[in-house]
Parts: C-alpha cells; sequence; structure tokens
C-alpha cells in the first residue's frame, strides 16, 4: 500500500521556485537543515524541491514536464485563488466527459500541473 506522496522537482533558483510555490500555490515551506533544499506542503501534497542551476530546464522536456495531477475538493474555489494571482493557466477550468472538472497550470520553472475534481452526478 502507498500512503503517501511527495514529489521531487530539480529548480534552476530555489528561493524564486519556493516563493511561488509559497505565494502564489499556497503552500508552505519547512527547511529541510540542507541549503540546497526545501520540502513544501500543502495539505497532504509534498513536494521536495532542490537547487539544480545546470539542470535542463523543464520547459525543454515537452510533455513530459507534467509532473502532478493534484486532486481537491473545491475545485472552483482553488481555481478562483488562482486567477487572482500570476498564474500561467495552461487549460482552462472546464467539466470533461471522463468525469472530472479540471485546469491545468505552468509554474515559473516550466514544471506543468493538472488539478483535477470529480465532478458530482
Amino acid at each position: 500500500m502507498i500512503t503517501r506522496t511527495r514529489f521531487v522537482l530539480a529548480v534552476p533558483d530555489l528561493a524564486r521556485s519556493v516563493a511561488y510555490y509559497c505565494d502564489v500555490l499556497g503552500f508552505d515551506a519547512q527547511d529541510m537543515g540542507d541549503a540546497g533544499w526545501c520540502f513544501l506542503q500543502r495539505d497532504e501534497c509534498g513536494i521536495m524541491m532542490g537547487h539544480c542551476p545546470d539542470a535542463l530546464p523543464p520547459g525543454e522536456i515537452g510533455d513530459h514536464s507534467y509532473f502532478a495531477y493534484w486532486m481537491v475538493d473545491d475545485i472552483d474555489a482553488y481555481y478562483a485563488m488562482l486567477c487572482t494571482r500570476s498564474v500561467d493557466f495552461i487549460k482552462a477550468i472546464s467539466s470533461e466527459p471522463w468525469g472530472m472538472r479540471e485546469f491545468g497550470i505552468r509554474t515559473i520553472d516550466g514544471h506543468r500541473i493538472m488539478v483535477g475534481q470529480p465532478v458530482e452526478n
């Protein structure tokens, strides 16, 4: 049984990326005891973010820049909150035939994230 997931992301500017995830996406940052890493948490979603200035930028790896599909319990409220912030939407919110209401974003580093909630019938 998998009991929890944490994503690991390489970012070119750790301070800039941490500020984006905290100020824009609503995460809290926790010191990991290593200046090159930061642990981010929002509800049950954890991200370990590492400073990797020489890594290939996510925007250059095409479809592989998707790293997560976050399931939320109030997608319209989260979407509305993000609309008031500097977010690059790659897919507007919509209800899909596969039973999900979802939208997509691209972070300041080029990572892509889908956010979804099952459609109530």
